[in-house]
């Protein structure tokens, strides 16, 4: 990922450590993935559970949602980063991108 937007100049990173949130997120959306094909797995194979083949695919899941959902899961919190604290005048780049504020 950029270390700031291309279009405006925004460094992604506003404070040291700003990613926790990013993985605070990460990690609630790759358990609910992981919910959700649990009990879509097992009400789709009731009353006779295939249990390896469900865990086998939880634990590809559990591997791949992480690094699947990190590049989203960075920008939802720095939206909500921007919306909870607006961006203030020396946080924008305004001559990386060719234009002026």
């Amino acid at each position: 990922m950029s270390e700031a937007c291309h279009r405006c100049g925004l460094r992604f990173e506003r404070i040291e450590g700003h990613w926790v949130g990013a993985i605070g997120i990460n990690t609630i959306a790759t358990f609910g993935i992981l919910l959700g094909s649990l009990i879509a797995g097992l009400i789709f194979t009731f009353p006779d559970f295939p249990v390896v083949p469900l865990m086998i695919g939880n634990v590809l899941l559990a591997l791949c949602a992480p690094v699947v959902l990190f590049p989203v899961s960075r920008m939802v919190w720095t939206a909500i980063d921007v919306a909870l604290r607006p961006l203030e005048a020396h946080e924008v780049d305004w001559t990386a991108t060719g234009r002026e504020n």
